[in-house]
């Protein structure tokens, strides 16, 4: 088995197979644009906290990383903008690789895809982008995409236009080594540089005008998919994951051996499109485990996502990027006819749409969409295999009930408590969550007020506390407080005697000295 890049998309070569090459066009693929113009941007920033080498420089130079990103956006107008063709996304692609001065007419031969009649044809072909348009006014969701194994920030770019037809905006970089372009045999090591590289996207998406920062989602390709899985789980901006044909299912002791990962954690709603079952003949010639047409341990593992598993029975693993629907050669061992894929591919955009608006835009249409047997909406079930489960309810925490507390300045705490008791019978406040929480507020001068509302909650559902009568003694007394801190104290010392800090509190008390804190 050896490997070959094609355009940063890992593929696997398998002793002697026979290739036709792909008779595709955007025009045949045909996806359903929306009411936007669609707008793209590209540029290069670097992250001053990493350090990286440029591969061909063939140096001992270090340098600080370099971040391409390409964003794809609903734009106010075009008019005045000329529209993308597909050559103009692959010199992207050069750069990318680093061969940012390589002549157009070697593209093809340079990124080892077929230089065919065909494939020279697309890159003449026009795109639904239009460079540098501006920004369309309002805001819309955040779509944060991760690149498949070293590949380009373009490799997706007629579903990333597609979705910014509809009203999101799509924000990419290159998916790239720790140290250089190309990953090294470290795989968990290149899993976290990934991670971060997503999250400098999510950090660099607060200089995009019209992101909707707290409506963002996760995307990814291939082996990004264990990159994502770890972003979301540090990071609660993230509301949603979809993985196209993600390599979370195929290796999940990569994403296990993360120290950042528990399937706890993915707690927001997930889809994942899974390739179609590899054939025998390529499982026995390839020497692939045959598990792998079945097992999906993230998925089954999962409690509380709501999530999505749809099998695409007319997709191979290359087919999930625009760049291999139109470049790629076909295995004639396994991959469909072009129609069929191009089907496919629409009909993964198509569920990527849905489940985006109606996760992030709560789009009633959507959701029901979701909610339906791709049977039920004429798919053939030769098509599209459809699983999902729902998210088992979550118990109520202390976390949860002080967002509530904090959203009301922590005034009317008993009505609260009791009408969330009222909906969740086992919720249980813990008094020492309680005390601590009572007394950061305490200590906080702007928020002493909030600390007393907090303690005297605490203080009946905990009649029998000294500590909490004690902690409520000292509030009133950090504030000046001095009969309410009394008769706080003696409360404490009523149901603790040997309690000595009453007790010294008290005596400065009655002799009408206070400490200053």
């Amino acid at each position: 088995m050896v490997k070959l890049k094609v355009s940063g998309l890992l593929i696997l070569i398998f002793g002697n197979i026979f290739w036709v090459h792909s008779q595709t066009s955007l025009q045949e693929l045909g996806l359903q644009k929306g009411l936007y113009p669609v707008g793209f941007k590209h540029y290069t920033i670097v992250d001053s906290s990493r350090t990286y080498s440029k591969f061909y420089d063939f140096s001992t130079q270090k340098i600080a990383r370099i971040i391409p990103i390409s964003i794809w956006y609903p734009a106010e107008s075009v008019d005045r903008s000329e529209a993308l063709n597909v050559l103009d996304y692959m010199r992207v692609l050069s750069q990318e690789e680093e061969w940012e001065h390589l002549p157009d007419d070697q593209i093809l031969n340079w990124f080892y895809y077929s230089n065919t009649t065909e494939n020279q044809d697309h890159l003449e072909q026009i795109t639904s982008a239009f460079a540098h348009a501006p920004f369309r006014k309002g805001t819309f969701p955040l779509i944060i995409y991760a690149s498949s194994f070293q590949a380009s920030s373009i490799e997706n770019f007629a579903l990333f236009e597609y979705l910014a037809s509809h009203g999101f905006v799509v924000i990419s970089s290159p998916s790239r080594g720790t140290e250089t372009r190309w990953f090294t045999g470290n795989l968990p090591m290149e899993i976290e540089t990934q991670a971060r590289d997503v999250e400098f996207l999510l950090n660099e998406a607060n200089k995009i005008p019209n992101a909707d920062l707290d409506k963002t989602a996760l995307m990814g390709f291939s082996f990004a998919g264990l990159a994502n899985i770890v972003v979301q789980n540090r990071n609660d901006r993230v509301k949603a994951v979809v993985s196209l044909d993600g390599t979370e299912r195929y290796q999940y002791q990569l994403l296990d051996k993360s120290p950042f990962f528990s399937p706890d954690k993915l707690d927001v709603p997930y889809i994942h499109f899974a390739q179609k079952n590899i054939p025998d003949q390529v499982l026995k010639e390839d020497e692939i485990d045959p598990q792998l047409n079945t097992i999906f341990q993230l998925y089954d593992s999962l409690t509380r996502s709501e999530a999505y598993q749809l099998k695409m029975h007319n997709l191979s693993h290359s087919y999930f990027s625009t760049l291999g629907v139109l470049f790629e050669n076909r295995d004639v061992r396994q991959d469909k006819s072009d129609l069929e894929i191009m089907e496919s591919y629409r009909l993964v955009s198509k569920y990527v749409l849905n489940f985006l608006s109606s996760t992030l835009q709560k789009d009633r249409t959507a959701t029901e969409f979701l909610s339906i047997n791709p049977i039920e909406h004429g798919i053939s079930e030769n098509l599209i295999s459809f699983k999902s489960k729902v998210a088992e309810e979550r118990a109520f925490t202390f976390q949860d009930f002080n967002d509530l507390a904090s959203e009301q300045q922590y005034e009317g705490l008993v009505r609260l408590y009791e009408s969330v008791v009222k909906e969740h019978p086992d919720f249980k406040i813990p008094e020492a969550s309680l005390n601590q929480l009572a007394l950061q507020l305490v200590f906080n001068p702007k928020t002493s007020l909030q600390g007393i509302n907090l303690f005297l909650l605490g203080t009946q559902l905990f009649p029998q506390s000294a500590n909490l009568f004690d902690s409520l003694g000292e509030g009133y007394y950090y504030m000046g407080e001095q009969e309410q801190a009394i008769a706080s104290f003696e409360k404490s010392l009523e149901l603790y005697p040997d309690n000595q800090n009453a007790i010294n509190r008290l005596g400065e008390l009655k002799k009408g000295r206070r400490k200053d804190f």
